[in-house]
């Protein structure tokens, strides 16, 4: 594995570091959170959307498109001009980290492995739920280990930074799967929560529909973590040594050797992306090689609220 990101990130790149997940605050500060429209709620502002956990903000000019049940009757009668009631979140979002688990994550050929990929791409969501104020939770596959609980503040974004440390240092004994991660992250969100889900693209396939689409009623992004191996193996022959078993000699040069790594990583990502985003939810591939932050603008695109 090349570590040529080692100074710049402060890890070694095998392992999530504290340290490099608390510089990471410096990435999202200045980065100012978008408005949502008629698709969602971001943060504290302001939206047409009335539903539980809303209360009324002040009233605006109605616009076309906005939904006629929250007219303004009185502030219409005196002005004369149609105007609508804005709403805003009446306590703080949650912002929940869900955190694949598998062994799967835990192999890196650039800069670092995917595992720790996935734990700066957290870290960074946990700043940004410090930034907007909400609170934030993280939760994986366990039957053994409770969630991180929802907190604001500091405090809660170091419970969560804890958390990834722990989880991607090495793949842990008791994971359960990401079925189990998305059940119980459906029990604990409620109306306006933000989810971002940290995944491998071989996980994808193993969680039933309806999960996906449960999450889809949420502001929800995915993030399915790649390796540069993965994506574009170079044509030649390359070793491999399993920590158990005999050594393995891959013809990358060989069409059929290529076509068969190509069904067991491409193919595999490319049905995650099109299985999520039917499903309503953001999606975005993210290499382990890539800078942990350009993901951040998937954040700040529309999402279409699923309804049962």
């Amino acid at each position: 594995m090349q570590r040529g990101a080692q100074a710049a990130d402060g890890g070694t790149g095998i392992a999530p570091q504290l340290a490099e997940l608390l510089a990471l605050r410096a990435r999202v500060q200045g980065r100012r959170p978008p408005r949502r429209g008629a698709h969602g709620v971001q943060g504290h502002a302001l939206s047409t959307l009335r539903g539980r956990g809303m209360e009324y903000a002040e009233s605006r000019e109605y616009s076309p498109g906005d939904d006629a049940r929250h007219i303004d009757w009185r502030l219409t009668a005196r002005s004369g001009k149609p105007h609508t009631k804005l709403f805003q979140a009446e306590r703080e979002r949650l912002t929940l980290l869900v955190a694949d688990t598998s062994p799967l994550l835990y192999f890196g050929t650039r800069v670092r492995f995917k595992s720790v990929q996935a734990a700066r791409a957290g870290a960074l969501m946990a700043w940004l739920a410090l930034r907007d104020g909400d609170r934030v939770a993280a939760l994986r596959g366990s039957v053994q280990e409770a969630p991180v609980p929802p907190a604001t503040g500091t405090r809660g974004v170091l419970r969560v930074l804890d958390a990834l440390v722990r989880w991607y240092a090495r793949p842990p004994q008791d994971d359960a799967g990401l079925t189990l991660a998305l059940e119980h992250a459906r029990r604990l969100l409620r109306p306006g929560a933000r989810v971002l889900v940290l995944a491998d693209a071989a996980s994808v396939g193993g969680v039933e529909p309806t999960l996906w689409a449960a999450l889809g009623r949420f502001d929800a992004s995915v993030l399915l973590f790649t390796d540069p191996l993965e994506e574009a193996p170079p044509r030649a022959t390359l070793a491999f040594a399993p920590a158990q078993g005999a050594r393995l000699a891959l013809a990358l040069d060989a069409e059929g050797v290529r076509r068969r790594w190509q069904q067991a990583f491409a193919q595999p990502l490319a049905q995650a992306q099109a299985r999520l985003q039917q499903a309503g939810l953001r999606v975005q591939a993210l290499s382990a090689a890539a800078p942990s932050d350009v993901w951040l603008p998937l954040l700040d695109t529309p999402w279409r609220r699923r309804v049962r």
